[in-house]
């Protein structure tokens, strides 16, 4: 298997990734139980050369149902009914993951409305008010 290259700063060595090939579900005619299509790739992440932080962001992304019990990510594609377009497409989606992985989240930096909207806010809760104020009657029967 080739590196895969994500960026000018980054390529996954082939050694990080493994993959295998497992009989598909779906449609396939009279090949689909004699020919295995469906591509399962294996990333091992401590085997690449990205920083432990862009790791353990990559780990959250794939979410525990994508992580098998050695801790590696696994991606599976079953989009085509030929092994080697699954291949790539299994890669492309580790591709995208590991992109997401390395763009670090902007800090939250909390804010506190303005003047203005808090005036706006108030100004409409007592019109509420009014309006079901007057909306009660003096509660008198006739």
């Amino acid at each position: 298997m080739d590196p895969l290259y994500i960026d000018s700063t980054l390529t996954l060595p082939a050694l990080s990734m493994s993959w295998t090939a497992v009989r598909a579900s779906g449609p396939g005619g009279q090949n689909v139980n004699k020919v295995s299509t469906k591509v399962e790739l294996r990333f091992e992440p401590e085997l690449s050369t990205m920083n432990p932080v862009a790791i353990a962001r990559l780990r959250a992304l794939a979410g525990a149902a994508r992580l098998d019990a050695d801790g590696k990510i696994l991606l599976v594609s079953q989009k085509t009914r030929e092994q080697p377009r699954n291949l790539e497409d299994a890669r492309e989606k580790l591709r995208e993951l590991v992109t997401d992985a390395l763009v670090r989240p902007k800090k939250r930096r909390p804010t506190k409305p303005s003047r203005r909207a808090q005036a706006r806010r108030l100004d409409s809760k007592s019109k509420e008010s009014k309006k079901k104020k007057e909306r009660r009657g003096s509660g008198e029967k006739d």
